[in-house]
């Protein structure tokens, strides 16, 4: 789940609208047995590391794209997935966006 300008505040209801509509929404992909799991993410004491192993704070909220969460779904195919993504409710902001990617499964190789 991107959310486009992570600078904008919600007001506590909006954000209690937002949370049921979710639920609503992960609600009916565990319907269909497809919900593997997910959950937000924070950016308090979030942490980067980069390349020459230096560690910084960060990422922050006023960044102009934030990753806010994700979910894992069971889908017979990436088309299927993104018709789960369809319904998310984070939609609703303008310029959000659904990423939805296969996961790698480790079947004993690298």
């Amino acid at each position: 789940m991107r959310h486009e300008d992570g600078s904008k505040i919600a007001s506590p209801e909006q954000m209690q609208e937002w949370m049921k509509q979710t639920m609503d929404w992960i609600g009916g992909i565990a319907a269909q047995n497809k919900f593997v799991g997910g959950t937000g993410l924070l950016f308090a004491d979030a942490k980067v590391v980069h390349h020459n192993k230096m560690v910084t704070d960060g990422p922050f909220g006023e960044i102009k794209e934030t990753i806010g969460g994700f979910i894992t779904v069971r889908a017979e195919s990436a088309e299927e997935a993104a018709e789960f993504a369809k319904g998310c409710p984070v939609l609703q902001g303008e310029g959000n966006t659904m990423e939805v990617r296969r996961i790698h499964k480790n079947e004993g190789g690298h």
